[in-house]
């Protein structure tokens, strides 16, 4: 059996690579705000109400 050699293949571009600061609305209270990337879904003053510091992170309930 003989082998084959390896081609060099270029790594697939990932969505972090594209990733840009934009204009998007928030997922909770639907305001428009500046969202650093596409993580950023909620705005800070959502982040910043006690509701949301003092959710408990998912996969905890029992």
């Amino acid at each position: 059996m003989t082998e084959k050699p390896l081609q060099s293949v270029e790594a697939p571009v990932t969505p972090a690579q594209n990733d840009v600061t934009k204009t998007r609305n928030c997922l909770r209270c639907g305001t428009a705000f500046v969202s650093e990337g596409f993580g950023e879904r909620i705005c800070k003053r959502c982040k910043g109400q006690k509701a949301w510091r003092n959710a408990a992170p998912s996969g905890s309930r029992r």
